[in-house]
Order: C-alpha cells, then structure tokens, then sequence
C-alpha cells in the first residue's frame, strides 16, 4: 500500500523556508574577514535539511541545486576554500534561487529554468577554480588515516510516517563514496501480521571514502530520532589487519541510485536473495553514540519545544468568536443595568465573573495573534545591502526594538511601505561616499529603524544621516503639479508635500524611483491601518519617518461618553482623566479658540456636539465634563454630556460599511446593539493643528 506524503508537504515548505531566512541571516553576518566557522556550519545545516526533505518528497531540482550550494558550503566550512566576497554574493543569489524553485515546487507551477541553469552555472564555476587553497584564517586539517566507515543503520517502524525514505538516505551515502549494502530483514513478521506504513528492514552500510564522521552524520540528521544509528571507522588495511568477512549475500549501489519515489509512492531498498545477516560487531570495535540532533539542526528549524504549527483562519475565527462574546457581555450589562443589586446579588457576581473571565479570554487569544516585528524588520538587511551595492553607496543599518511585538494583521500590511521608505532613504537621502566625505560625515552612511510602544499604539520610526529634505525642491515641484505653497509655509506643511500623488523630485527615472509613485501609497496603506505618518527633516543632518499604528485592529479597551442621544468611545490608553472645570477655569483666547486651565496647563477644548455637527442646544463648559486625553505628545480636553462608563469594544471597519469619516477610526456594536463611534484623539489633535481644519466634520 503507497503512503500519502503529501501530508507532509505544508510542514516540508514551512520548515524550508525558514531555514533560507536562517541562511540569508547568517550570510549578510558572515564577512571575509570574520569567516566565522560555527556561521558556515549553520548556513550548510539548513541547507543540508532543505535537500534532505526535497529528495524525500520526490523534488529533484530544488535537491539538484541545493547540492551544488552543500558542495560549495562544504569546502568553505573545512577550510579547503576561502572566504571571500565572491562566495557570499553567490551563495545570496543562490538563496534566491532556491527560494523561488521552494516557490514553484510548492504552487505546482514551472519554474525559471533559465535563472536557475544561470546560477547552476555560476556556483559549478565558482567550484572549479581555487578549490584546495586554505584559507589563511583557517586551521590546517589533521591527516585523518580512515578507509571509510561501517553504519548499522536501524529504522524505528515510524520512519515511513515521518516521510523519510531509507533509499534517499543510501543516496546520500552514495554521493560520498562507493558503499556496500546488507540488507537485514530478521524483523520482518509474518505476511499477514505487517503494517503498510511501518518499517521493518534495517541495513548494514559500509562507506568506502574519507571523509569525517560529520559528513557521515549530516546524511541522517533527517532521521536520527525515527532510528537507532551506530557508525564505527573502518582503519586502513596497512594500519590494522582486517579479517575476511563471511560471505553474505550483498549489493554494491553506484555513486547514482535510481530515482526516489515520487509523490504519492514510496520505495524500500530491494531485500537480497537471501535474507542473511553478517553482524557489523563481529568486525569493528564498539560505535560511538550519535550526536544530539538538534546541534545540527538549522536556525529557525522546527524543534519540540512545546509549540505547534496554527492555520491563521482557525486564530482569525477564534478572535471573531471572542469578539462576539464581548459584544453579547456588554449586552448582559447593559440588561442588568436596570435591576436592583441588592435582589440579585448572585446574578451581578456571575456577570462580574464572566467580565474578568471574558477579558482573560480575550487577552489570550489576541496574544496569539502578536508577532515581533522583526517580522518586518528582518527582511531589510539583505535589501539595504544589495540596494546599496547597486547604487554605489555605504549604508550600514542599524536596528531595534525588534522584538516589539504587533498584530499579526498589522505587521502584513505595514510591510510594503516601510519597505518603500527604506528604499526611498538609500536612494534620495544619504549620499555616495565621496559625497558624504566632502561634507566633513562618514564615508558610511547609518539607517536607523526602531519601534516601541507608546501606550496603545505601535511606533517605528526609519531615519538615516543623509543629505535631508530639499525644500526649495520639493516647493518648486509642488507649484510646478498645482498644488497651494507659499514661502511663508512652515517646514510642517512643506514636508506632507511629498506624500502627493505623483510626487517625485527625482532628476530621472531609474528602476529604484522616480515615477512619483510610492509615498502616497504609503501614507494610504497607514491610513487605511487607522494611523498616521509625520516626517521631520534637517538640510545636511538626515530625515526621520515615524509612524503610529494601533496595536491591533479587533478589540480595544474603551470610555464610553454620551453627546446628547449620541455614544462615543474614547480609547482608554488615550484617556488621562474626568473633570467638571469651574467656570474661571474656562477661557476664549484669540485665533485660538476655547482653552481649558488645568493645573496650569491650558488646554484646547473641542465639543463633541459641535466637532461632530449633532442636534440638541450646548451645554455649558461648567456644567459638562470634560475628558482630558493625550496623543502624539499633546493634550486636549473634550467635551461632553455625561460618562457612561469603561468596557472592551470590538472595532468594526467604518470606511467599508459606510465611508471615511476624519476624526473617527472605527465603529462598535453597543449591548443595547446601537451603533458607536470610536473617536481617533490622534487624529483630532493633528486636524487642530492645522486652523483651516478645525471646522465642524458631519458624522
């Protein structure tokens, strides 16, 4: 009976794919001059497990070509060849390669022949010239006196399941050097007593090649815990007398085995004629133990540590469910509200119960959605330096906060504008070598990217220390598209200039930039995150790009407010505190509206009722009360009718039920099932900013 492996595809790709980012990581680390050996074993580990799987699962050409890399990987890891730029660059290229081919593999589609025979090409010309020249940082390698080495070689009758292949392995020892084969079937039942999917035949291996034990142990690092391994050097005849074996039936394999299964299919080694076993003790001395495999697993490689793989539509529904029960909480609340606690007192100790229950649940659900944002982060060193190369600059990127960790839904869609705005750093602002020298900086050029938390929101900030801002540039394009500048605009109002559509001010149009396409597109997708982009710039010094991103976009703590027949809720992370000024504490100021005296401070006051254009007369400032909250830095006051009180809110999208409405960041089902509106403070505080704003926006 064949055995489904295409089970285990999902978990093969999976597995592959984070071995090429171990593998990308470790290369953009690994440099000529510190050629670090444990760096290179690391790099081949991963990409000995992605050609181990891809010729378990039947794909030849990812296997084909991560051979050619594992060849070249080798050399470099014994010391036969030297580190230099040359294998670094091609060894990224071919992770590309080979990540494209995981790709096509995967989609069932045809891939890049041309760009694989390509690289094929290059890595097999790299091979073919300074092979055999140690490197002068590495030790010289101690003559080793081995004939080869003799394996015992048994499979635990889970192997099949696992989806390995005993005939991928006898390849792989193939591919070392001539090896004789017994095959030992004293563990085979009787006919009717076998399982299809167990593995019942062991082998006896002798390995005529020398070559070190590691090498030997690589071939079965897919499969060290579904056997039992014991592998013993073979001496060479002059140095010790090796007595002739018992005849056995036997079979020698060439250095190419037949083809590997191909999906859907699986193959044994074929059993000899007959089914005698010479005992692998009665010649070598006793084995050593295998190696723990997980020192020879790669870099981001699966281990059992307590973690399982979770399709992201089982969490997404599992935060949708959550969500509900939140909406149906504050319904019970909201119910409850009219009855008397003192006749039932249990009923109000279950509903606080289930309130503290609810936000335990909801609290860990969404944690399984938060990942670090080295996520995104990770992916910039590779670009960085290959942009940079390309563009004949010295940029060294420096990162942190890398483990800051985000909503899931938020870290896929803030990928592709930081990604532009990195690209837009390399490429506008800093400045060739000789430029930056010239201007008393190093040749070197710094990119900076951060992200922290700032009460509830994420910020990430990418800077650099480059050339800056134009202004006079950037004000002579904007006059040129049409758009309203004066000289007299601050550098506040100038620099938003560049999020236009089709703003460029490139001199040329290059395959990097200079279509005008990209800042507005970035400044959409934050927006469309619910947050918002600022830019700060200095001539000579660099720019910095700072971006503020809500921490997730499914469920937040909330204030619930009243403005007349109205409910909005205010993000509690934003809220600093509730009062009800004295009527001195109320003053008009000139071209500065209402302002708010707390404890010295004046703050601007914005009514809800006529921010938001509702009906009904306005309320006295010293009979209302007034919220005071902070965002971006600066504090407001808010006025409103009365407090409702504090619970957790599910956000529902505004701009796809309805359209966008400015001051407003989303939308919540109350208990009662009336609509709210949830006010964006960050929002409000950068349209107060602006005079020309501050106008009433019907909801």
């Amino acid at each position: 009976m064949a055995i489904d492996i295409t089970r285990f595809h999902q978990t093969f790709f999976e597995e592959s794919f984070e071995g090429l980012d171990a593998m990308e990581a470790a290369l953009l680390r690994l440099t000529p001059a510190s050629a670090d050996t444990e760096v290179i074993n690391s790099i081949f580990r991963a990409a000995h497990s992605i050609k181990g799987g891809a010729a378990t699962f039947g794909f030849s050409a990812v296997a084909e070509f991560t051979h050619l890399l594992e060849t070249l990987l080798d050399q470099m890891r014994s010391g036969e060849r030297e580190t230099t730029s040359v294998e670094i660059d091609v060894l990224l290229r071919s992770v590309d390669v080979l990540r494209n081919l995981l790709n096509a593999a995967r989609d069932g589609q045809p891939a890049d022949a041309a760009a694989v025979k390509r690289l094929a090409d290059e890595l097999a010309s790299v091979l073919s010239v300074e092979a055999g020249r140690p490197a002068p940082h590495a030790a010289v390698p101690v003559a080793r006196a081995v004939e080869g080495w003799r394996i015992r070689f048994e499979p635990k009758p889970q192997l099949f399941a696992s989806g390995n292949d005993p005939v991928r392995i006898l390849r792989e020892l193939a591919s070392i050097g001539p090896i004789t084969v017994r095959c030992d079937t004293a563990s085979l039942p009787d006919l009717g007593d076998v399982h299809p999917e167990a593995c019942y035949l062991a082998w006896d291996i002798e390995l005529r090649a020398d070559c070190t034990r590691e090498s030997v142990m690589e071939v079965f690092a897919w499969v060290e815990d579904e056997c039992h391994l014991m592998v013993a050097a073979m001496a060479p005849a002059a140095a010790v007398p090796t007595p002739a074996p018992t005849p056995a039936p036997t079979q020698t394999l060439p250095q190419t085995l037949p083809r590997v299964a191909g999906e859907g299919q699986s193959e044994r080694a074929p059993a000899p004629a007959e089914p005698k076993v010479v005992p692998i003790s009665a010649t070598v001395a006793e084995p050593a133990p295998v190696a723990a495999a997980k020192d020879r697993r790669p870099e981001g490689a699966r281990s059992d540590s307590g973690s399982i793989r979770i399709a992201t539509e089982k969490i997404d529904s599992l935060v949708n469910l959550v969500g509900e029960l939140v909406i149906t909480q504050a319904m019970l609340q909201q119910l409850a509200s009219v009855l008397d606690p003192v006749q039932h007192e249990k009923l109000f100790a279950g509903l606080s119960q289930l309130d503290r229950n609810t936000r335990s649940l909801q609290e860990a659900v969404m944690s399984t959605r938060m990942l670090p944002v080295d996520f995104v982060f990770s992916r910039f060193p590779r670009m960085v330096r290959d942009l940079a190369a390309k563009l004949g600059k010295q940029v060294r990127l420096v990162s942190s906060g890398e483990q800051t960790e985000i909503d899931k839904s938020v870290i896929e869609r803030i990928a592709d504008p930081l990604t532009h705005l990195v690209r837009n750093a390399i490429d506008h602002g800093i400045e060739k070598p000789d430029e930056r020298v010239a201007a008393g900086k190093d040749a070197v050029g710094t990119m900076r990217l951060s992200a922290s938390h700032q009460g509830g929101h994420i910020v990430v900030e990418i800077s650099d220390d480059g050339r800056g801002l134009d202004r006079t540039r950037i004000m002579a394009k904007a006059a040129e598209r049409g758009l309203p500048v004066s000289d007299a605009m601050p550098d506040s109002e100038v620099w938003p200039l560049i999020f236009a559509p089709g703003f460029s001010t490139a001199a040329e149009v290059t395959d990097v930039s200079g279509r005008g396409v990209g800042m507005d597109v970035v400044k959409k997708n934050i927006e469309a995150l619910n947050g918002a982009v600022d830019i700060s710039s200095e001539a000579g010094k660099g720019m910095r790009v700072t971006i503020r991103l809500p921490l997730t976009l499914a469920i937040l703590d909330g204030m619930s407010v009243a403005v007349g027949d109205e409910t909005f809720i205010l993000p509690l992370s934003s809220v600093v505190e509730s009062l009800q000024p004295q009527p001195d504490q109320v003053k008009r100021v000139a071209q500065a509206g209402t302002v708010v005296r707390v404890r010295n401070e004046y703050l601007p006051l914005v009514d809800l009722r006529e921010w938001f254009a509702l009906p009904g007369p306005k309320m006295a400032t010293h009979k209302a009360i007034v919220v005071i909250v902070e965002a971006e830095g600066k504090k407001l006051a808010m006025q409103i009718d009365d407090l409702v009180g504090q619970q957790q809110v599910v956000i529902k999208n505004l701009e796809s039920n309805y359209r966008r409405v400015r001051g407003i960041s989303g939308a919540t089902i109350l208990g009662d099932g009336r609509v709210a509106l949830i006010v964006d403070i960050g929002a409000v505080v950068r349209l107060l900013s602006h005079p020309a704003n501050n106008v009433a926006i019907a909801a």
